[in-house]
């Protein structure tokens, strides 16, 4: 099979040469590398949607290993563990998406995709970004409302009679929840996200511009809020009925945080952050 003309795999080549002015060292080669592995994997066409959701998972397992590692030689930065929670949820998330797409419908699987996807795909993230902007007695009390927040709604969901898959046409969504008032809670958990995420990385972006001569950082941020805006878009278009576009951008988002990690880790400027000190 000739990967490099898949259109999925010359689109990831291509928006992996956005990050070479950046000092991001990508190889083609590797991304042919992924597309076999997943195709071998899956015995299905590797421009299939289902390899989407197994490349992300499979990223999101390496890159939570890396900042476990990175957390493990500073433990006293409680954001990289948060950081690090989040990606799991994230690539958690992805997993549940492949099982549905490989074994089909499950409603335990829904319930479960539904928890690590709408109300932790983004929220421990954005916390890892409320430790390392506010102070640690102010982050703490975020963290207990959140963490009562997500209980409450992740209880909820497993209680809630499910409506028939027909009723989504076949895709996971939240309408499949008979007890649609949960649906509520999940906005106000994802704009928190987003403000703290997004907007923390905007903040930190303005801040590594206006003050620091060297811009590696602001570029690092940049990636960043770029990745955490990403599957919200994807989101949007899920509601819609067009679940695939949430599967690219969940893969190009947690790319574009990793590397965005990377340049901030590998940046000698100094930090603008007093918990980052």
């Amino acid at each position: 099979m000739l990967f490099h003309k898949c259109p999925v795999i010359q689109g990831i080549c291509i928006f992996s040469n956005v990050f070479r002015p950046f000092d991001l060292q990508f190889n083609d080669n590797h991304f042919v590398n992924l597309a076999w592995l997943l195709h071998s994997f899956t015995n299905r066409p590797v421009c299939s949607s289902i390899t989407f959701p197994i490349a992300t998972t499979l990223f999101a397992a390496f890159f939570f290993t890396e900042l476990m590692q990175h957390w493990f030689r500073h433990r006293s930065a409680t954001y990289l563990l948060w950081w690090a929670i989040g990606v799991f949820f994230y690539g958690a998330g992805t997993i549940t998406e492949s099982i549905h797409a490989l074994a089909g419908y499950s409603p335990a699987n829904f319930k479960v995709w539904y928890i690590f996807g709408a109300l932790l795909g983004g929220a421990p993230l954005a916390q890892g970004t409320v430790y390392l902007l506010l102070k640690k007695q102010t982050a703490h009390i975020l963290t207990i409302i959140l963490v009562c927040v997500i209980l409450v709604a992740g209880v909820l969901v497993i209680l809630s009679p499910l409506k028939p898959i027909e009723t989504t046409g076949g895709k996971l969504g939240g309408k499949l929840l008979e007890w649609s008032y949960i649906r509520a809670i999940t906005p106000f958990i994802n704009i928190y996200a987003f403000v703290f995420l997004v907007g923390g990385a905007c903040y930190s972006a303005y801040l590594y511009y206006r003050t620091v001569i060297d811009k590696s950082k602001f570029w690092g941020i940049v990636l960043i809020a770029a990745g955490g805006l990403l599957p919200g878009i994807g989101g949007s278009f899920s509601k819609f009925g067009h679940i695939e576009v949430l599967y690219v951008t969940e893969f190009i988002g947690i790319c574009m945080i990793h590397a965005g990690y990377q340049k901030m880790k590998e940046s000698s400027a100094p930090s603008v952050h007093s918990n980052q000190r």
